[in-house]
């Protein structure tokens, strides 16, 4: 893999992977054009995957700073800021569905759903999710901006979905955070926090994985310059997704999926 095919595979996995548009799919039908090997390619996802951990770990650094003073004061007997620990205990809820499942069925799912038509397919079905989120959404006539603990177990939930390829992470919890009474921003600011330990643990299981079988690529200038653009890109996405999500709805993501999926179907079928 040349250092600019890298770069523009980062490029999309850190703006795609904080988009509700999917990082996966995006990648999948990218490695197709691109002529990527599935092995590099699972590589190559691994390294992008945890770039883009890191760019919410910075972006969210003081988020995460308070989370863990407050577990570290609840296990040595301090004075705990209320908040602080139950938006860890949240995050703990949350986070268990899609852990779970993953652990089970994330290597199923890279294998059997890794086919560009499977993904235009479900691109299609997550922006019909996207369309049902902003209509239940607007059934609210107060919104939250922290959920339940109930809440946040059904987000977590809707992260797994994110385990197929084309269905998007970020779309996934915003669309739950919707349907559940958050506002988008609210929603999407949890979402963000609840995929860290979920892409960090993704991202470092496959890298372990690839090391212990000697399948992965020493070529380390692409994967460096790759790594940069996802980290770059995706803190810069995390940034002004927040803002646009103040005023604005998924309509315009949903669309462009819909629009994507037509493209690939004919382009494949």
């Amino acid at each position: 893999m040349e250092v600019f095919t890298a770069i523009i595979l980062g490029l999309i996995q850190g703006i795609t992977e904080f988009l509700p548009i999917s990082s996966t799919g995006h990648l999948v039908l990218v490695q197709e054009f691109l002529g990527v090997s599935d092995i590099y390619g699972l590589s190559f996802d691994a390294i992008l995957h945890l770039a883009t951990a890191l760019a919410v770990g910075i972006y969210f650094f003081k988020d995460f700073l308070k989370i863990a003073y407050a577990f570290l004061y609840r296990i040595t007997g301090r004075p705990v800021v209320k908040e602080d620990e139950t938006m860890l205990l949240l995050l703990i809820i949350g986070t268990i569905p899609a852990a779970a499942l993953g652990f089970y069925l994330e290597d199923y799912m890279d294998t059997i759903f890794r086919n560009p038509v499977l993904v235009a397919w479900t691109l299609i079905l997550g922006a019909l999710i996207f369309l049902l989120a902003e209509w239940v959404g607007k059934r609210y006539q107060e919104q939250e901006e922290v959920p339940t603990k109930m809440k946040a177990l059904w987000i977590g939930f809707f992260q797994a979905l994110a385990l197929i390829p084309g269905m998007s992470r970020s779309g996934m919890t915003i669309s739950g955070g919707l349907m559940l009474g958050l506002t988008r921003e609210a929603a999407a600011r949890f979402g963000f926090m609840l995929a860290f330990p979920i892409i960090l643990g993704s991202g470092g299981k496959k890298f372990l994985d690839l090391l212990n079988a000697g399948t992965f690529d020493a070529n380390i200038a692409p994967i460096f310059w790759g790594a940069v653009a996802a980290f770059v890109s995706g803190l810069l996405v995390i940034h002004y997704l927040l803002k646009f999500l103040r005023n604005h709805s998924l309509t315009v993501f949903a669309v462009y999926r819909i629009l994507l999926a037509i493209v690939v179907l004919v382009w494949f079928v």
